[in-house]
C-alpha cells in the first residue's frame, strides 16, 4: 500500500477516539507531517513519516512504522508508530509556581523568626 489517509491512520493508531475527531484536528492545523502542516484529512502518510501533533494541549511526535486496513486492539495499534516525544524538563529547584519555595507556606510564627534572623544580620 503506497500510503494511508492521515485521518484514518490517526484513528487506527488510537491517537484519537473518532475519525471525525481526527479530521477536525487536522483541519484546525494541529498536525504536521515531516514539518509541513497538513490541512486536509485526505493527505497520505507512509512508513518513515514523522508526525507532530498537539493533542489536549500536549506535544506528540511519532514516526510512522506501518498502517492497518482496520482499527485493531491497542497493543497492535502501538506497533504502528514509534514515540519520539521529547521528555519534559525536570522540575529542578523551582516548584510548580516557579517560586523556589520548598514545602508549605511559613506560618506567622515562622515568619517572625525569619524577620528576627534577617534583622539581626544587619
Amino acid at each position: 500500500m503506497p500510503g494511508q489517509r492521515l485521518d484514518k491512520w490517526l484513528w487506527c493508531a488510537r491517537l484519537v477516539k473518532t475519525r471525525s475527531g481526527a479530521a477536525r484536528l487536522i483541519e484546525a492545523g494541529k498536525v504536521r507531517i515531516n514539518g509541513t502542516r497538513a490541512l486536509k484529512p485526505s493527505r497520505l502518510v507512509k512508513a518513515g513519516d514523522v508526525l507532530t501533533a498537539t493533542l489536549l494541549g500536549k506535544l506528540l511526535v511519532v514516526r510512522v512504522l506501518g498502517s492497518l486496513d482496520r482499527r485493531g486492539p491497542a497493543g497492535l495499534a502501538r506497533t504502528l508508530y514509534e514515540d519520539l516525544t521529547p521528555q519534559a524538563p525536570p522540575a529542578g529547584e523551582h516548584g510548580v509556581d516557579g517560586s523556589g519555595r520548598q514545602g508549605p507556606r511559613p506560618t506567622k510564627r515562622d515568619r517572625r523568626r525569619l524577620d528576627a534572623l534577617r534583622s539581626s544580620d544587619l
